[in-house]
């Protein structure tokens, strides 16, 4: 007799609440193998494939391609121990099985990508049923019977008092901060769940109505200005168009969460510094010049300023720190796991050069163009995103000269560097054009003051000038 299990949209890590569903990998009535990969999910920081703990046939999927889903709500419904499609349907045993806590026969237990007990995956197939129970199978198919959702609050439904159907913290957060009432919604989820989605719409529904009420209330001295000022043609002029409200989710939603808890939480300042990258142009030259044609890749000038940072963090290790609020104490950090900031269709990201002190301007190169060549087909993994100590900012590439730089939170400094193009410059005493960059450091003013922050720049100002500088430290 099979059992039904279900598996519901685990915790992803980092602090992760709730995922969007990109693609589902399998249908209803293919079989999977144990950590087989499921269903495609966005993150705020990755796309990540999930990998289904049980091994058996599918027998219901819940959530469309697009939709978003909280933390523990169901995914999908496999039924184990099934042969055949009469044995997959959920009605033989009545009811889903709790999921197992791992480590039986039915499943592995591990649901995160890179993890599970390694066994190959099945060749997906459908199981047809017979022609005598077609009429009765995909009933029983598509409404598995599952575990009602969990109910975290309680309140007046309908005139009595009932459960909330609410799972995610992320949900009742938002509910409270725009002073919806979850009494008064209907969820769009699983029996009745209400998701983020429900609460969005609310808040929008909640915005159109207190526009309405303000656009009625000021039409009378609306009408009597434009009956003094406006030719009769304007009468049949459009309504003005409303203000297009996008969601702050996703990549998108992310960056504003750690950008404005960097600004709240580190009293940052900024220093910035003109240098002559000529020299450094030339030195870059060399090195691909002596590699030849086919000596291997080009050593990028992102990859000679990231080389000559972790010099500089060298010297200066107060800025490869951090700060525990909680303990009041500054955490020099003992490697350096170089961030560097990558402009993709999906928003900014900060893939990680890890152990980036213990590489050469070579190995760096080559571990940036990996990590930026993942980033732009969104293959980035969570663990590739998180764990920065120090973050490169090439701005220059958008074609600006400077910016100050938000540093990210949890780090203590950030680089930031502007294009490097001729500029009027005194060299040897005489006028002439070189190639200038304009360099900004914005550091945590709680780890070091302004003379370490000063020194790190000017350092690493000078091997930009001056790349033999850096000879002293290889």
């Amino acid at each position: 007799m099979a059992q039904v299990l279900e598996f519901k949209l685990p915790d992803l890590g980092e602090g992760l609440t709730e995922a969007e569903i990109v693609r589902w990998l399998v249908e209803v009535g293919d079989v999977v193998a144990i950590d087989q990969p499921v269903v495609e999910v966005e993150t705020a920081k990755a796309m990540v494939e999930v990998p289904c703990p049980y091994g058996g046939v599918v027998t219901a999927r819940f959530g469309e391609e697009g939709s978003e889903l909280p933390v523990g709500a169901p995914l999908l419904t496999v039924a184990v121990g099934a042969t055949d499609a009469s044995s997959a349907a959920p009605g033989d045993d009545g009811a889903a099985a709790e999921e197992p806590s791992g480590g039986s026969g039915s499943g592995s237990g591990n649901v995160l990508v890179g993890y599970g007990t390694g066994a190959p995956a099945a060749r997906r197939r459908r199981i047809r049923p017979e022609r005598s129970t077609a009429s009765a199978a995909p009933a029983a198919v598509s409404a598995p019977s599952r575990p009602a959702p969990v109910a975290v609050a309680v309140g007046e439904v309908n005139g009595r008092q009932g459960p909330v159907a609410v799972v995610s913290p992320l949900v009742r957060r938002l509910a409270r901060q725009h002073e919806i009432d979850l009494r008064g919604l209907t969820g769009s989820g699983p029996d009745g769940l209400i998701l983020r989605a429900d609460v969005d719409s609310a808040i929008r529904q909640a915005g159109q109505a207190t526009e309405a009420a303000t656009r009625t209330a000021a039409e009378p001295v609306v009408a009597e200005a434009s009956t003094a000022v406006a030719s009769p043609s304007a009468a049949g002029a459009a309504a003005p168009a409303t203000a297009e409200r996008i969601p702050l989710r996703g990549v998108r939603g992310a960056v504003a969460d750690k950008l404005s808890r960097s600004r709240s939480e580190i009293p940052d300042a900024t220093c910035w510094v003109d240098a002559d990258a000529t020299e450094l142009m030339a030195a870059r030259a060399a090195m691909n010049a002596a590699s030849g044609p086919s000596g291997g890749p080009k050593v990028s000038v992102l990859a000679l300023l990231a080389r000559i940072c972790t010099a500089a963090l060298a010297r200066y290790p107060e800025l490869n720190s951090t700060v525990d609020t909680a303990a009041r104490e500054i955490v020099r950090l003992p490697g350096v796991h170089l961030g560097f900031a990558a402009q993709t269709e999906r928003g900014l990201v900060v893939p990680v050069v890890r152990d980036a002190h213990t590489r050469n301007a070579e190995s760096i190169g080559a571990e940036i163009a990996r990590l930026t060549e993942l980033a732009r087909t969104g293959k980035l993994s969570p663990a590739q995103l998180t764990g920065g100590t120090f973050t490169l900012n090439n701005y220059g590439v958008f074609g600006v000269d400077g910016s100050t730089p938000i540093i990210n939170h949890p780090e203590a400094a950030m680089l930031g560097v502007g294009r490097i193009m001729p500029k009027p410059w005194v060299h040897h005493g005489e006028l002439a054009v070189r190639q200038v960059v304009q360099l900004s450091l914005t550091f945590d003013h709680r780890v070091c003051d302004g003379g370490t922050a000063g020194g790190f720049l000017r350092y690493v100002a000078d091997c930009v000038e001056q790349p033999a500088v850096l000879l002293r430290t290889l």
